[in-house]
């Protein structure tokens, strides 16, 4: 099987040290960082924005996976691109012109994602697979950490074939909830990104806990 990428979520980091709980990811093999963007509108909480990823930038080589949970993302797209994005994903919920959300992005020259919620249907992601990178399919409802998982494993492998059926390169990630336990389920359908938060930054052992999903993965997949 392909390789499963492994992204811990900001969102469940000590925000009040945050250069060493990048580090300490980053030398416990994480292969991205997922950085959490909120605005109170889209979603009922406020996080952080541009300044902050730009502060980050410098701090990690991890490839910065930038989901953006925001009304009208287009109004930030090109800041937060310069502020170090490597992929800016986006909510096909919250935008009024998805054609030219994508457009946008990749006149940034940074890669392109599109999220769905829990409760709309992966089909409407599916006349757009040939201009983006990365579905990402939410298994909670977005806004808040630590919410318990959504089983979208169907959602999951429906994608997954219709990707096939379009020979396209297609990451395709799930947030909400990943665990060593749950995180086999929809790497089983197709997922090949893991987000994780609590389960990695609320132990004390970030390597261990990022191995254990690794390896939760691998021995279903034997």
């Amino acid at each position: 099987m392909n390789k499963i990428l492994i992204a811990p979520s900001l969102l469940s980091a000590d925000f009040s040290n945050l250069n060493k709980e990048i580090k300490e990811i980053e030398q416990a093999g994480a292969d991205w960082l997922h950085l959490d963007v909120m605005d109170g509108l889209f979603v009922p909480n406020i996080t952080f924005g541009p300044l902050v990823i730009k502060a980050l930038r410098p701090l990690t080589h991890l490839f910065f996976d930038c989901h953006l949970m925001i009304a009208e993302p287009t109004r930030y797209i090109k800041k937060f691109a310069d502020a170090g994005a490597d992929m800016i994903t986006i909510h096909l919920e919250a935008v009024r012109n998805i054609s030219t959300a994508i457009k946008m992005i990749k006149d940034c020259n940074v890669k392109i994602g599109i999220s769905l919620n829990p409760e709309t249907p992966v089909t409407e992601v599916y006349p757009y697979l040939k201009d983006i990178d990365m579905v990402l399919l939410m298994s909670v409802h977005p806004g808040f950490s630590g919410q318990s998982f959504i089983d979208i494993r169907f959602k999951v492998e429906a994608l997954k074939k219709e990707i096939n059926l379009v020979k396209q390169d297609i990451l395709i990630e799930v947030d909400g909830g990943m665990s060593k336990e749950t995180a086999p389920i929809v790497a089983n359908m197709g997922a090949n990104v893991i987000v994780a938060g609590s389960s990695i930054f609320d132990t004390p052992d970030r390597k261990q806990a990022i191995t254990e999903i690794r390896n939760s993965i691998i021995e279903v997949n034997i």
